[in-house]
């Protein structure tokens, strides 16, 4: 098993050397290189070059730290052309500058508009049918998960994508804060997993709140049916997910592939929720 951390605490204060020697600091081994404005954010091509990538090779090894995915976001399931293309011009150069890095994984969102499903999912199997040779010729592989607001959010949706796929380089990432987004309100980890099987790769830790309690009142929002999406990233123990149960269901599975801190509500006190989080998942997993 990969214990890694999300540095996306550290995204807007620290460089990327500060980043990773915090990484080490916090206690891992692994680093999940997520967005970040000085090397591949959001929906944007990669402001990154040769010596960024030689510079950053050089502080995971001083560091003692290793690169276990590349996450880049993309609006690739755009129902506009013009978005997909970019987007998947984006993810080209990403896919590329994995590769110059020396990491055979990348982990992503599917990204779309949830409100023109059909019309996302063909952009999707687009982008997948220009991007797999690619992946495939740098033989690096591919873990996915749902994501809020995606035009998949539901967890089976997402193993039946990934499924149509039929490719055993692609697996599924499992994120812990979106459980009740998974399953429209009622947050059961232990039957995502088992939904999940031996597609499982990727877990990512963090506790949420069910957006969908109290009659729907748990978070008021004005005008009413607003379309907006709302969850949080918390340290476990903090919101409703049941970790007693995720933690004996990944036993249970002897699960031996990444599992990350994906904490993202405390960069005023980082070191503080990693030490809440770390022993969380050290106990639960019994490492």
């Amino acid at each position: 098993m990969r214990l890694a951390y999300d540095p996306s605490h550290y995204r807007d204060n620290t460089n990327l050397k500060e980043t990773i020697d915090a990484v080490a600091r916090l206690g891992y081994e692994w680093v999940e290189l997520s967005p970040r404005k000085d090397f591949i954010w959001f929906y944007e091509y990669p402001k990154v070059d040769k010596q960024l990538i030689k510079d950053l090779k050089r502080y995971c090894s001083d560091a003692g730290v290793r690169i276990s995915s590349v996450l880049p976001v993309q609006q690739w399931s755009s129902p506009n052309e013009q978005e997909r293309q970019a987007a998947v011009r984006n993810w080209k150069r990403c896919i590329e500058i994995t590769s110059d890095l020396g990491v055979d994984l990348m982990n992503s969102e599917f990204a779309g508009d949830k409100s023109r499903p059909v019309e996302s999912e063909a952009a999707f199997v687009k982008s997948m049918e220009e991007l797999m040779p690619i992946f495939e010729r740098e033989g690096i592989k591919l873990n996915l998960q749902s994501h809020p607001n995606d035009f998949i959010e539901l967890n089976t949706e997402a193993i039946r994508m990934i499924r149509a796929f039929d490719k055993d380089w692609i697996k599924l990432v499992y994120s812990v804060a979106h459980a009740f987004f998974y399953d429209d309100g009622i947050g059961d980890v232990a039957q995502h997993l088992d939904e999940a099987g031996d597609l499982l790769a990727h877990v990512l830790i963090a506790d949420t709140l069910n957006h969908k309690a109290a009659f729907g009142l748990r978070y008021i929002i004005n005008p009413p049916n607003a379309n907006v999406t709302i969850h949080q990233h918390l340290n476990p123990g903090e919101g409703e997910i049941n970790f007693e149960a995720l933690y004996r269901k990944l036993r249970e599975m002897k699960f031996d592939g990444i599992v990350t801190n994906s904490v993202f509500a405390y960069p005023d006190k980082p070191e503080w929720s990693n030490e809440l989080t770390l022993k969380s998942i050290k106990e639960g997993l019994y490492i």
